[in-house]
């Protein structure tokens, strides 16, 4: 097999392209590529792009490595089944391994970050507080954090949704909670002049959204990083308890590996995702001095609560998210919080059980008086993510609070509903339950248990499973994101977050990942004056 020595500034197997992200995609290479650069990034969404580009601007060499393929925004479809297969995680099927909890995850150039509905929340002040007291993270203050906030929402254009971006489906959830007297406000989304198509979960083919393929990583590149589509990291090396690089696979669309590749640098960040930065770890037997690699997984689960109206809603139609109801955002009165969300035709065969052939066939021929309303609730982190042989594992049942905490989101959804006008509700279970006035709501919600195959749960957020803390003994990676155990490699992405955040994670990992690029740049020449040193690596 032929070997190639490719250093840092050689173009590999890149494609002509006349416009688009400039990617080398991993289909193209053959043989054995070896690389060289001062960092090596394990994933490209919120934490790895965002790592990519302050690095690069820094003036390091950065390659930046995605095991998911580079689809340019004039390729999206706009077909929520067609992007499920193309642009998400197991073809949209990463499921827990009681198959009740779908943990849909961006598996593409750009991450969750193409694939998520722009809702942008700073981290909760008490949630801060709580990661201070908890796990010594006395450096994460709000007032910390501030300066890292600002400045992303800055270059993602984050503002509050405007009155126009406020679709039918979300102004009754707003007329509802206002007529319960609830706390009720406009989300704020990483949008430019959003063309209020509704297609967020299938990719923004005009680039409104302010995703990392549109941003951090053409800004990196801008800067000399290099990126690499379909490329599995398989494994991290190290030496003397230092990172050294990563081994990895490139693959062609059938999924065949077409090039071995070696990536040499004194610097790794693992940023691949709550469920695959701890399976890259467990592989490579590092950084698991704790035994926490994979432990203290948590995802939001999140249920649609949809309601039939009287009066068409056109779910489908504008803005995909309009408002919230944090109500009950802090844990002392609840901790959840109400997304009122847009609904497509696909989503409505998923949040209620309506039969089989006929019975489809009515409940589908009413989509146009269907709403919804997403629940997030602040679940513990009782979930495992790890090896079953070569599969991985995603243990996670609710916790009997959580299952609790379900319950009141639940209930709290149905009553905004009925409010709002709603002339019934569905639960989002599996077996075939309807609530038809707000008497019967908690009558119909006794039916639930806390069991596998009660509910029907998706999670757009998971987080929790390299958990950042003072004590090794008791977290995975440092306040600054440098593993305890390996000198050089850090973890920039929601694995990090010691606990469920209850609101959309995404800017949390963003400004986290400036300021770990600011800890990293700060100490970068301890790791790179030694990178000349020495050879012998192992996993």
């Amino acid at each position: 097999m032929k070997t190639e020595k490719v250093f840092f500034s050689d173009s590999v197997g890149a494609e002509a392209r006349k416009e688009g992200l400039d990617v080398t995609q991993g289909r193209t290479l053959s043989g054995d590529v070896n690389l060289s650069a001062d960092v090596v990034v394990v994933g490209s969404g919120a934490g790895g792009a965002v790592m990519a580009y302050e690095l690069a601007r820094a003036g390091l060499r950065v390659i930046v490595l995605e095991a998911g393929p580079y689809v340019p925004s004039s390729e999206f479809s706009e077909d929520f089944t067609e992007s499920l297969e193309r642009l998400y995680a197991d073809h949209g099927s990463q499921t827990n391994k009681d198959g009740d909890l779908l943990v849909l995850q961006g598996a593409c150039v750009g991450g969750s970050t193409v694939v998520n509905g722009c809702v942008s929340f700073r981290t909760p002040d008490f949630i801060l507080r709580d990661w201070q007291e908890q796990f010594g993270l006395s450096a994460l203050t709000p007032e910390e954090m501030e300066p890292y906030f600002r400045k992303v929402e800055r270059n993602l254009s984050i503002e509050e949704n405007a009155g126009h971006e406020i679709a039918r489906h979300s102004q009754l959830a707003l007329a509802g909670a206002k007529a319960l007297g609830w706390s009720v406000k406009p989300f704020k989304r990483n949008i430019r002049d959003c063309a209020l198509t509704g297609h967020c979960l299938s990719g923004c083919k005009t680039d409104r959204k302010q995703s990392m393929l549109v941003t951090y990583l053409p800004w990196a590149v801008a800067h000399g990083a290099k990126i690499f589509s379909d490329v599995t990291v398989t494994q991290v090396i190290s030496r003397a308890g230092q990172a050294r690089g990563v081994i990895a696979e490139a693959k062609d669309s059938s999924g065949t590996t077409v090039a071995n590749i070696r990536v040499d640098a004194p610097i790794v960040v693992a940023a691949a995702g709550a469920v695959q930065t701890p399976l890259l770890l467990l592989r490579s037997d590092l950084a698991n001095g704790s035994d926490q690699v994979g432990r203290n997984f948590a995802c939001h689960p999140s249920m649609y609560v949809g309601a039939r109206y009287p009066e068409p809603v056109y779910a489908w139609r504008g803005a995909l998210l309009g408002v919230y109801i944090d109500e009950f955002l802090p844990p002392e009165k609840g901790g959840f919080i109400l997304e009122a969300g847009g609904l497509g035709a696909v989503e409505m065969t998923l949040i209620t059980e309506p039969g089989s052939g006929e019975a489809f066939l009515d409940y589908m021929e009413d989509a146009k008086y269907y709403s919804g309303l997403v629940t997030l609730i602040h679940d513990h982190n009782v979930g495992r993510i790890g090896w079953d042989g070569d599969n991985k594992r995603v243990d996670y049942q609710l916790a009997d609070v959580d299952f609790d905490s379900m319950l009141r989101a639940i209930k709290a959804a149905a009553q905004v509903h009925f409010a709002a006008g709603a002339e019934e509700v569905f639960v989002p279970s599996t077996k075939p339950l309807r609530i038809r006035s707000v008497e019967e709501i908690d009558q119909v919600l006794s039916e639930l248990s806390n069991a596998p195959q009660v509910l029907r749960m998706v999670s757009y957020h998971p987080q929790g499973t390299c958990r950042m803390g003072s004590d090794p003994d008791r977290s995975v990676v440092a306040e600054h994101g440098e593993s305890h155990d390996i000198s050089g490699l850090y973890v920039a992405d929601a694995s990090l977050l010691p606990t469920s955040i209850i609101v959309n994670p995404q800017v949390t990992v963003y400004a986290l990942a400036s300021r770990i690029a600011d800890q990293l740049i700060a100490r970068r020449e301890q790791y790179l004056g030694n990178a000349s040193k020495g050879s012998g690596e192992s996993g």
